[in-house]
């Protein structure tokens, strides 16, 4: 269990499921739960760095950028410059396989981890986790490109406890259009949502599904922040004004979100980070922070969490993994935070949005 210094932190994004995929095996489950040294989530290391739980991501990668690159997404593999094209739409039947297969190693370890991890499908179900000190799992779809164009997959997956989708990964899909990796840019790189994207938003309020804006291009994110009735939210995203990358969030979509009462979860991935937008894990972890002061700034203190992408991303060498998580809270007291903004910070500005979303 983490030491009694530690504060139990809510992360909005993790990619454990895609790198329990990716490895195969019948033991998947038990990697995760009793850990093997890969990585930058599992149980033990949950339990070291006081991880107390998040959105549990299902990514599909794109088959043509072959093995899965280190990290997902932000390699300059993936990089998107001007001109460069982005991986091609998903095909609907491929993209349901392997969603259901990451659903399903997500019920295996609930099923094995005897009460350590637990599906979470409502607020209370969080808070439960968090007094028992077990592993609060948010199931998650990032890029819905699994989802019919009659959302029968949808209702199935959300029965089965889906309760938050962003409709797009950074490659465009049926709902709509990823932002591309370049900085520095601008968010606004194309198209938003189609319009079954804009009925998928639809169909998301009125099953109080979160719908996360992290990879929406900018006029994705004005087109649901126009049509829906929730709390806007990005899981794993930053500050535009400190790092000028497209996928972070420039002063205008922030104090949209804040007008809605929403949240953003801090990414800790060194590209979204850096002014430069380079790879560097020497990267200080101390920029984590510099975002969160500024979200503060322009979000106030309930609209600010942590979205960390473990395991899709390179973090900070200091920080490196979700042991390290306690890196994160010892510099916010250095610089002054006090107990309470800790909490909001690590846990319960996260809680407070989900039960508005969920209702």
């Amino acid at each position: 269990m983490p030491s009694s210094r530690a504060v139990p932190i809510f992360d909005g994004h993790n990619d454990a499921l895609l790198r329990l995929w990716k490895r195969g095996g019948a033991d998947a489950p038990r990697a995760f739960l009793d850990g093997e040294g890969k990585g930058q989530l599992d149980l033990p290391k949950a339990q070291q760095g006081g991880f107390a739980g998040g959105m549990f991501a299902v990514f599909v990668p794109s088959p043509r950028s072959g093995p899965r690159p280190e990290p997902k997404g932000e390699t300059p593999a993936l990089d998107t410059g001007p001109g460069t094209p982005l991986p091609p739409p998903l095909e609907l039947a491929a993209a349901q396989a392997a969603t259901f297969a990451m659903a399903s190693l997500l019920v295996r370890i609930e099923r094995e981890a005897a009460g350590r991890l637990r599906i979470c499908r409502d607020v209370a179900e969080i808070r439960r986790c968090i007094k028992d000190g077990a592993i609060a799992a948010v199931l998650h779809i990032e890029g819905a490109e699994a989802i019919d164009d009659k959302f029968e997959t949808l209702d199935v997956l959300h029965r089965a406890g889906l309760r938050s989708l962003g409709p797009v990964w950074s490659r465009p899909n049926a709902f709509g259009h990823g932002v591309p990796f370049r900085c520095p840019s601008s968010p606004d790189t194309g198209p938003g949502l189609t319009e079954l994207g804009q009925e998928l938003v639809r169909v998301c309020n009125r099953l109080k599904i979160l719908i996360d804006l992290s990879h929406l291009n900018e006029k994705g994110f004005w087109d649901v922040a126009k049509l829906s009735d929730a709390p806007l939210v990005a899981t794993h995203s930053n500050a535009h004004a400190l790092s000028p990358h497209s996928r972070n969030l420039t002063d205008k979509q922030l104090a949209a979100i804040r007008e809605s009462g929403g949240l953003v979860g801090v990414n800790y991935a060194v590209s979204f980070l850096r002014s430069d937008g380079r790879q560097d894990s020497d990267t200080p972890a101390e920029l984590v922070i510099d975002h969160v002061e500024l979200m503060l700034k322009l979000l106030g203190e309930d609209g600010v969490g942590f979205g960390s992408d473990f395991d899709g991303a390179m973090v900070p060498k200091r920080l490196g993994n979700a042991a390290g998580l306690p890196v994160l809270i010892e510099i916010m007291r250095t610089r002054g935070y006090g107990k309470s903004l800790i909490e909001k910070l690590c846990y319960r500005s996260w809680l407070r949005v989900l039960e508005k979303t969920w209702r």
